[in-house]
């Protein structure tokens, strides 16, 4: 049963959401507040959040900001569109607007729980035709095998546990600079353009999307 994690101050509109997602079969837990959500995060791994940006404390851009590797969507009131590139580059997957239809929200999180867990529970991360073997860091393409370097498979990792969300230069570096400390701003375009000639060589598609002046995205076929 997943567990999906409500953020939300105002008591009856997290009321709702806690009925809507019981009702559908999630696990639910409740946070009112910025920090009460990182404490909890802290200490457990709910499978997704749904985050209000206007909490009390720390505000939810700063939450986002904060949590890695669990899939976020906001749920606002603002409707701005350069609010929601922000926020969608800033790691949200998804921004759905208040006041929400239950049945787009539950589809929502559905398509993004099977996305974000499903294949990497396995080892293998897939999207399209795109087969990433998390042991053995090989890339399988319609059944052809590309070999990778350490900083393209990391690269590639990353955009492929997060499909549908933008992910900027400056958090490429920051989030793969474990695993690749050679890779630099400088070198940076250069993996990701040897990435890409190496997946459109096989498939003759371009699998990964760059967002101009924001980032990288996958890009489904």
């Amino acid at each position: 049963m997943k567990m999906i994690l409500i953020v939300e101050d105002d008591l009856e509109i997290g009321n709702v959401l806690q009925e809507i997602l019981i009702a559908e079969g999630y696990r639910i837990a409740r946070a009112f507040s910025g920090t009460e959500a990182l404490l909890f995060i802290s200490n457990h791994s709910p499978d997704l959040v749904l985050l209000d940006l206007m909490l009390p404390g720390l505000c939810g851009e700063e939450v986002l900001r904060a949590i890695q590797d669990i899939p976020v969507i906001v749920l606002s009131a603002k409707v701005d569109l350069d609010h929601k590139v922000d926020l969608l580059s800033g790691g949200a997957v998804d921004y759905i607007t208040k006041p929400f239809y239950p049945r787009e929200l539950l589809a929502r999180i559905a398509i993004h729980l099977r996305t974000f867990r499903s294949s990497l529970n396995q080892g293998i991360l897939v999207f399209d035709e795109l087969e990433l073997n998390m042991d053995t860091r090989l890339l399988n393409v319609q059944g052809k095998e590309i070999k990778l370097t350490r900083t393209e498979f990391a690269i590639l990792k990353l955009l492929m546990i997060n499909p549908n969300q933008v992910i900027t230069k400056s958090q490429l570096l920051d989030r793969i600079s474990d695993d690749t400390p050679d890779c630099t701003e400088g070198s940076l375009k250069m993996h990701i353009s040897n990435l890409r000639k190496k997946l459109r060589e096989v498939s003759e598609k371009d699998s990964i999307e760059a967002i101009w002046g924001i980032g990288f995205k996958m890009k489904s076929q």
